[in-house]
């Protein structure tokens, strides 16, 4: 197990590249028609009413300190604002980006301490996420401790600094992501835990859930996660403005303390310290494990994530399964239903709160209604006979929604949501034989260049396409030559100019940041750069064993396991598990129990294999550890370890990747 690196929740693990080691990029000017086309937006959206902008600076205590500059404790900064502020500088949108996610990312930028009510207080934009802090009698209440230990602690601090110090009596997780529980231990000692001093709270589901989403596709999505985040691209007007749900992922420590009381079911109560919770639950809604909550003394709604000021994500970019947009409506109908009638706030684990029951009530049910319309126009229009690729084309909302700040696209988009939910219900295939058994896109992209007159023939055509702002087909049909003939630079070149207008324009944090990383890998090719281990030790804890097997198993390379058999014993001499390890057919499967031949047995620590997973120690090095016994042909081990692969992170995305050797 030499050599192996676990990607948990790589979607945040890029940013420790960001902003030290930019590529040398020299990005175009906004054309005529991209100035135009994000001109309109001004027209079209309710730009005069700037609620929103009352609603985001209200209840200011005080600013982020140091300037929004957060350091780990070697002074490597893990959060900079300051790379930002020019988002605040001027009011009106450059060129070079799309004004209404400009005004998103305007409205992002307002952090601190706020206050919310009495006893309701919350840290805004010291990480993607809010921590919120809810005062009891005695304590405080903490959710969502944000990504990074050092994020949670400097914003704990904020919060001390100009509230009484009181101790936290309860730790909430909303949801199973990482930037909702991943600075835990910033702010509480897992022996306070231990002792009962502090709860932590969180959904059924959430450990499975937090551990278990990014694992087995880990370097995949963490790879197009330096797309979707923007993280290799410099923060300006013609680079990274910010992701719509928050700017940017701090590059702290990430941990996890696993709860010790679990939310079931809709209608659970809890009091907590003088406080009175009811909770709702919300599985498979923005995230596997997700809960609501009504505080009843404050008339204040949470919904997690599944109300904030964007339209949210049924399928992330960086990839995922893809979440439930009918199950989402519902969970927010029932929450208007349980708790609606004498509400007066409605606070969110991203974003600002609104205030007043008006407005909390005209806030669920848009978002309700949004998730709802994406799914039953999908499901109307797959049941006319459409495919996804024609459906997104069709469907848009209503004005009413369209005109909802709240319910804009800048983290989610109606597009690919509704491509989503066509997939969720349906699948890929959109049944059209022809699409069924496709060439491979290098393969078919030579042939397309061939069939439309050769390479040159395209470019001159699409070079025209460009000159009309045609950049969609300009992007789609240059792909094609690219993939033919990467060498091509006039292809690349090309490509990249459509890809930058259309980040230029679009509205969409993520979208805008796929443009662009793809425009700057076209024009200076991928860095292999160094990447950042992030198995955090509390998450490969976390980890049920059959899972890491699972793992393993991902990694085996089916030519070089060709024909071999072997059957491993695996005892965990502290955990007092045993798992079967079984190679047949080039699938390497576990199961619990013991074989009765098997060709060697393991002795070995949990713990120990931990600190292999984690790459403290190798599987030889531990193999000679008085904590472990083997038994049987240890030959059989390093030729299974020999049949793994290594997946390399900086894989090519606009640009063919190498095909595979087989050996």
């Amino acid at each position: 197990m030499k050599g192996i690196r676990l990607f948990f929740f790589i979607w945040l693990a890029i940013p420790f590249l960001s902003n030290t080691t930019l590529a040398n990029v020299s990005p175009n000017p906004a054309s005529d028609i991209t100035k135009a086309a994000n001109a309109q937006w001004l027209k079209i959206l309710p730009f005069a009413n700037e609620q929103d902008f009352k609603d985001a600076t209200k209840g200011l205590v005080a600013p982020l300190p140091n300037n929004g500059i957060i350091k780990d404790a070697k002074g490597r900064v893990v959060w900079n604002m300051q790379l930002f502020k020019f988002v605040l500088e001027q009011k009106k949108s450059p060129e070079t980006v799309n004004p209404s996610l400009w005004r998103q990312m305007q409205l992002v930028m307002q952090g601190g301490l706020f206050k919310v009510c009495d006893r309701l207080y919350q840290i805004r934009n010291a990480d993607l996420s809010n921590m919120t802090i809810i005062e009891g009698d005695t304590g405080i209440i903490v959710i969502d401790p944000l990504i990074s230990t050092e994020t949670a602690k400097a914003a704990l601090d904020l919060y001390y600094a100009h509230r009484p110090k009181k101790p936290v009596v309860a730790v909430f997780y909303s949801h199973s992501h990482v930037d909702h529980y991943g600075g835990v231990r910033g702010i509480i000692d897992e022996k306070d835990v231990r002792d009962g001093k502090v709860k932590i709270i969180a959904p059924e589901g959430f450990t499975e859930a937090a551990v278990s989403e990014n694992l087995y596709a880990g370097n995949a999505m963490s790879r197009r996660a330096t797309y979707m985040y923007g993280n290799m691209l410099p923060p300006s007007p013609q680079g990274q403005v910010g992701a719509g749900l928050g700017t940017t992922t701090s590059t702290g420590t990430i941990t996890l303390i696993l709860p010790t009381d679990l939310i079931k079911e809709t209608g659970q109560k809890m009091s907590i310290d003088g406080l009175d919770f009811e909770f709702l639950m919300a599985p498979d809604s923005e995230a596997p494990a997700e809960m609501h909550w009504y505080v009843k003394q404050l008339k204040a709604i949470s919904a997690a994530e599944n109300c904030t000021h964007t339209l949210h994500n049924t399928y992330t970019l960086r990839g995922a399964k893809i979440r439930n947009p009918l199950a989402w409506s519902k969970y927010l109908n029932e929450t208007i239903q349980l708790w609606g009638k004498d509400a007066e706030i409605l606070y969110g684990m991203h974003h600002w709160p609104v205030w007043g029951h008006d407005a909390v009530i005209e806030n669920l049910a848009m978002a309700r209604d949004g998730y709802r319309y994406i799914n039953d126009q999908t499901l109307r229009l797959a049941n006319m006979g459409y495919t996804p690729d024609q459906i997104a084309e069709q469907v848009h909302f209503p004005e009413k929604l369209a005109q909802h700040w709240a319910m804009r696209g800048y983290y989610g988009s109606v597009y690919h949501n509704v491509k989503a939910t066509y997939v969720f219900y349906l699948g890929w295939f959109d049944g059209n034989p022809s699409n069924l058994h496709v060439l491979p896109p290098v393969e078919a992209a030579k042939k397309y260049v061939e069939y439309m007159g050769g390479a040159q023939e395209i470019l001159t055509k699409a070079r025209k396409a460009y000159e009309k702002g045609e950049y969609r087909w300009v992007a789609e049909v240059g792909n094609h030559v690219v993939f033919a003939d990467p060498s091509n630079e006039e292809a690349r070149m090309l490509v990249a100019d459509a890809l930058e207008q259309l980040g230029y324009q679009a509205e969409s944090g993520p979208w805008r940041n796929f443009y662009l990383t793809g425009a700057q890998e076209l024009r200076n090719g991928v860095k292999e750069l160094p990447t950042p281990n992030t198995a955090a030790p509390d998450i490969i804890k976390a980890v049920d064993t059959s899972m890491l097997l699972d793992y393993t198993a991902i990694r085996l390379n089916p030519e070089k396991a060709a024909g071999k058999v072997i059957t491993i014993n695996l005892a965990l001499t502290d955990s007092s598990e045993k798992y079967v390890l079984e190679l047949r057919n080039s699938a390497l499967s576990n199961r619990i129990g013991t074989a009765d031949k098997a060709d060697l047995s393991i002795d070995i620590p949990r713990a120990l294999l931990n600190n292999v997973f984690l790459q403290e120690t190798t599987l030889d090095d531990a193999l000679k550890s008085k904590e472990v016994t083997v038994r049987g042909d240890e030959k059989k081990l390093h030729d299974l370890l020999g049949m793994l692969d290594n997946f390399p992170f900086w894989f090519n995305i606009v640009t063919p990747n190498k095909p595979l050797s087989k050996k």
